[in-house]
């Protein structure tokens, strides 16, 4: 299963996440809520997630999971293809959670249940 697969399948099955693509006008990205959660771009391969905060990010690009994402707050990291299926997931449901919680509680009360892994 190539990378962007796997990617779908993670995002496609949390409650209320959209792929917003070029056919749209948009970044290509999954997001909840009209809020970008995972972004896989045009041009570096990879997709960039959203962490719980620089420090994470950092610590994340040191250990070489990830690198910087480029033209992101620093609390983003892009997470290569090379990633670890089991890492993809947990970034990629960490990401999630931490946008899906910003929202507004009108919002969040009107998404469909979700239970933090």
């Amino acid at each position: 299963m190539s990378f962007r697969q796997k990617l779908e399948n993670i995002c496609a099955n949390l409650p209320g996440a959209e792929w917003a693509g070029d056919a749209d006008g948009a970044i290509p990205s999954w997001k909840i809520a009209g809020k970008m959660f995972a972004c896989t771009g045009t041009v570096t391969p990879g997709v960039s997630v959203k962490t719980s905060g620089v420090d994470i990010a950092r610590m994340l690009i040191d250990a070489g999971v990830a690198e910087k994402a480029k033209y992101f707050h620093a609390s983003w990291v892009r997470l290569p293809e090379t990633v670890e299926d089991d890492e993809l997931r947990h970034r990629v449901h960490a990401s999630y959670d931490i946008i899906r919680r910003s929202l507004p509680k009108r919002l969040q009360a009107e998404l469909p249940p979700w239970e933090t892994a």
